[in-house]
């Protein structure tokens, strides 16, 4: 059996966290939750995931500007991120694939559409 996937998610709600925490593992994934962007550079510093789950809004760092620095970073290039927000704005989600996010879903999670993206991009990261 192959190792599970892991996949980091970057969100300072605690009901997100545990929504992915709860959908993903079945699914074969194995989740770390971080709740702020602090946290997130710390586990990276020590592990990459195959995935990074990414929120916009959050206390510390905004998701853009860590999306920025974890694609500008060659040890951490190479992770797809998928940003998951509340906000559905154009400018904020062209913003998120101008700085390095590989794709985006909007709040509220539809969990068949995120299983979908999760799949779609590590399929292609296994190619690349």
């Amino acid at each position: 059996m192959p190792a599970k996937k892991k996949i980091l998610a970057v969100d300072d709600d605690a009901g997100i966290c545990e929504l992915f925490e709860k959908g993903l593992p079945p699914l074969g994934y194995e989740v770390v939750c971080a709740a702020s962007g602090k946290q997130a550079k710390t586990f990276l510093e020590k592990e990459t995931p195959d995935l990074i789950l990414m929120d916009i809004m959050m206390p510390d760092i905004d998701g853009i500007t860590l999306t920025r620095e974890i694609c500008s970073n060659p040890k951490t290039a190479k992770i797809p991120i998928l940003v998951v927000s509340g906000l559905s704005d154009a400018a904020t989600l062209n913003d998120a694939l101008l700085f390095g996010a590989v794709d985006y879903i909007v709040k509220p999670l539809d969990f068949a559409v995120l299983k979908t993206k999760i799949e779609r991009i590590l399929a292609l990261k296994e190619k690349h």
